[in-house]
């Protein structure tokens, strides 16, 4: 079977590069994907399938039905693309400024697509239905998991699985784990307002660049003074803005930033802290604040039955040495969270990292890509659970 999948990946491989970059040179965000979902709703539908659009606004959902089967798994792949300016040479650029795939949407899309052309293929070796899942907001909140689950999309689904390119893993590696995956991801927005005036007479002004910064560097206590070191936290402030004039003490601040938990005790204890911090600081200098807090995605769970489906697939197709399992949970986001909390789930980091090539920058930095022979190695796995399943 082994070599069979990797024969029927390789024989597409060529196609879906195409597509991907295809797809990379024309990035959408959020739930504005129709030209993706396009590409993914006829390639679907060439095979015969039936394919359902516009689930969750912009979505498609194709199902090849086999027949005699009463079970149907599910594979989900996101579509939307980041708004970032790419700053890499590679011939398939974005051509779209500030907007670009420099989280491998586009490949997670094209390899689905290769899925569902190998799988087609193959139907007469599936003993369950195949539900593909194309889904926009994947980077944006709300989500289009959420979406796409009110529309339908997991109806009649016992199992759902996803994946994603990692840089950080060399390309023929897989990783995952059971239990918590991914964060919860969380935002805050916060404005620090004083008084403004003229930077040479700072005495008369509630100055709140000075005070922003002292919440800032206050905020780096919150983790590692309040959150148990055998616990998972991130408090990153990622925004700072104030100010129009170098001669003037603007009469505001404003500041942005994200908190990753695992444990819902943990992101209640940071969130009570950061207000905390925000109210001392500001009232120690006669400022006023406005916090507004949204709890993002939930932790993406990964359930052990269909863990070890993963595992044995994929040590399967690489070996055991090239599985890596359990790895330590990550603290990023992902709203296919949405699905693990209604169905069976796993969620795969897929090794897409190449040091010889360069390719080592971590998603969603300017200069990301991925070694295309990942893709390989992504469609390997999801067409082998799709055979054992």
């Amino acid at each position: 079977m082994k070599d069979l999948i990797f024969e029927q990946c390789h024989r597409h491989f060529n196609d879906i590069v195409a597509i991907r970059r295809d797809i990379h040179q024309h990035p959408e965000l959020g739930f504005d994907v129709e030209r993706t979902a396009g590409i993914a709703a006829d390639a679907l539908d060439a095979l015969g399938m039936s394919v359902r659009t516009g689930i969750g606004k912009t979505g498609v959902v194709g199902d090849l039905e086999v027949s005699g089967a009463t079970k149907r798994i599910a594979l989900r792949a996101d579509m939307d693309a980041l708004p970032i300016q790419e700053q890499t040479d590679v011939p398939y650029k974005s051509k779209i400024d500030g907007k670009a795939h420099l989280c491998g949407h586009d490949a997670h899309t094209a390899m689905l697509i290769g899925t569902a052309r190998i799988l087609s293929h193959l139907k007469s070796q599936l003993k369950a239905n195949i539900r593909f899942i194309f889904q926009p907001c994947e980077e944006a909140f709300p989500g289009g998991a959420p979406a796409m689950i009110e529309d339908g999309a997991l109806d009649d689904v016992d199992e759902i699985y996803g994946i994603h390119v990692f840089p950080l893993y060399p390309v023929g590696q897989y990783a995952t784990c059971i239990g918590p995956m991914l964060a919860q991801s969380d935002t805050f927005e916060i404005t620090i307002t004083g008084r403004g005036g003229h930077a040479a007479f700072p005495h008369l002004t509630v100055d709140p660049i000075m005070i922003s910064a002292q919440f800032v560097n206050a905020a780096q206590s919150i983790v590692s003074r309040n959150v148990d070191p055998l616990d998972s936290a991130v408090v990153s402030i990622t925004q700072f803005h104030g100010g129009d004039a170098k001669n003037v003490i603007p009469p505001y601040v404003t500041l942005g930033g994200t908190v990753r938990t695992l444990d819902k005790d943990v992101q209640k204890r940071v969130r009570t802290q950061l207000q905390n911090l925000l109210s001392g600081i500001a009232n120690a200098h006669d400022a006023t604040y406005d916090f507004a807090y949204q709890e993002g995605c939930p932790v993406t769970y990964n359930h052990e039955p269909c863990v070890d489906t993963v595992v044995s697939s994929a040590q399967t197709l690489v070996g055991e040495e090239n599985v890596l399992f359990p790895i330590p949970p990550i603290l990023g986001g992902e709203d296919f969270a949405c699905y693990s909390q209604k169905i069976p789930a796993c969620f795969v980091m897929v090794g897409a990292g190449n040091e010889q090539k360069g390719i080592v920058n971590m998603c969603h930095h300017p200069q990301f890509d991925i070694d295309e022979t990942s893709m390989i190695y992504g469609m390997a796995l999801t067409v082998g659970l799709a055979l054992t399943s």
